[in-house]
């Protein structure tokens, strides 16, 4: 099923403005809960973990996020 540009601007702004928000205090939420159990990790174990899950959030939207910069 392929989503016409329209469509895809659409859910692109709903994901940005409502989903990434909510990602962001689930992520926030669970490395919490991992500080409690195991205490700080080092910098850079940390920073690889926060860039991973920046990065992991939007592989599942490539589809909606691809070509939206462009015209129709």
């Amino acid at each position: 099923m392929s989503m016409d540009l329209k469509t895809r601007k659409r859910w692109s702004l709903v994901i940005l403005l409502i989903g990434l928000p909510l990602y962001l205090i689930a992520v926030l939420y669970v490395t919490n809960l991992i500080y409690d159990i195991w205490g700080r990790m080092p910098l850079l174990v940390e920073f690889a973990i926060y860039v991973g899950l920046g990065v992991i959030w939007v592989i599942p939207f490539r589809k909606v996020f691809s070509g939206i910069g462009k015209e129709e």
